[in-house]
């Protein structure tokens, strides 16, 4: 009887094992499909999804890659541009239907000659009408083109909310027509530019921006332009997370006297100012004056710079119209918002005594040409 059990546990087992092997042969051979299979219908797209796809299909047409050789007597690597093959390359976009295209400056500065790609494949030339390097913007104007795409519609920066979502078209290491999205994740940051100054109310994103970005649009989820993608944070030069833009009231405001006149007021009082580390380190909070311009409105109210003889310190700049100055930035950004040909009242430090003062504020930039 034992011997009996033992032998149908055995056929038992020896049965189990034989499906486990011929399992997958079995299934194969079932189941294999050897034709194409059918499409399983997905129903509507998310409102998210087709708000994302609306805004590309209308906005990237407007979108164009901008291409643009480096003087060979410079050395130039463009923060955010492309610098591969002898080329600085970056991202623009229509501005208005006379042909006006918006980069950022660092994409097309030193270079020549510039020219444009839009989706659609057509190369055209541009050439540039005017640059804001105290703003990193730059209006080229293009060439003739069979059939320019509609302007990019235009929004405003004053009244945007960290979390709103964000959308940037581009062309980053190169690859056209690029699109990522993100949200606002802070505002009111303070972007050094080449000239030494910085753009104030600078909107952070973190929609993917990377090098060839600089120049292309930040979207808000209407379409509307935002913002001029122009730099990242990363200590690799690639993503981190931080990117930022110039904030569409800026440009709203550039762009028109570009097109007008080539260039932007540089508002100023005629100052060579110190070094922000140097006044650290001598536990100075302000700006000092090293050297007035001679015949500048500093000049003729008086102020005074480092004596060249002994060294003594002149002025220190620590308050504008009432308001606090710190740095450098906090004297430009004040000026920025004075009209040039009117006066400031400076609250200098001057031998251990503060005192105020009347500064007419001149276009400094002006003068340099």
């Amino acid at each position: 009887m034992r011997y009996r059990f033992t032998n149908i546990a055995l056929v038992i087992v020896l049965i189990l094992l034989t499906a486990f092997v011929a399992e997958p042969y079995v299934a194969r051979w079932l189941y294999s499909q050897e034709q194409p299979r059918a499409i399983t219908a997905r129903g509507d797209l998310a409102p998210i999804e087709q708000t994302t796809i609306g805004i590309f299909e209308r906005i990237s047409p407007s979108v164009v890659h901008v291409f643009a050789r480096p003087d060979p007597r410079r050395l130039l690597q463009p923060f955010g541009g492309e610098g591969g093959g002898g080329v600085q390359s970056g991202t623009g976009f229509l501005w208005d239907e006379a042909g006006h295209v918006v980069t950022n400056n660092h994409v097309i500065e030193g270079a020549s000659p510039v020219t444009v790609r839009f989706a659609s494949g057509e190369v055209v030339p541009a050439e540039i009408v005017g640059t804001a390097p105290n703003y990193d913007l730059a209006v080229l104007r293009l060439g003739r083109m069979r059939e320019p795409p509609p302007p990019v519609p235009i929004g405003t920066s004053a009244d945007l909310k960290v979390g709103q979502e964000t959308f940037a078209i581009g062309n980053p290491f190169g690859l056209d027509q690029t699109l990522t999205t993100g949200i606002i994740s802070a505002l009111q940051r303070r972007l050094p530019t080449s000239e030494g100054r910085e753009i104030a109310d600078v909107i952070q994103t973190d929609a993917a921006i990377n090098p060839g970005n600089s120049g292309g649009p930040l979207l808000d989820s209407a379409g509307r332009l935002i913002g001029v993608n122009t730099a990242i944070f990363s200590p690799s030069g690639a993503f981190a997370g931080i990117g930022f833009a110039i904030p569409v009231d800026v440009v709203n405001r550039v762009v028109p006297q570009l097109i007008r006149n080539g260039r932007v007021p540089t508002p100023g009082i005629g100052i060579i100012a110190g070094e922000e580390a140097a006044a650290a380190q001598l536990g100075i909070k302000g700006v000092i004056v090293v050297r007035v311009v001679p015949g500048s409105p500093a000049e003729r109210a008086g102020l005074r710079g480092i004596d060249p003889r002994t060294g003594a310190l002149g002025d220190i700049i620590v308050g504008v119209n009432g308001k606090e100055v710190s740095r450098l930035s906090d004297l430009t950004a004040a000026l920025e918002k004075a009209d040039i040909g009117k006066p400031v009242e400076l609250t200098i430090e001057r031998n251990g005594r503060t005192m105020t003062t009347q500064v007419d504020v001149a276009d400094i930039g002006e003068a340099r040409r």
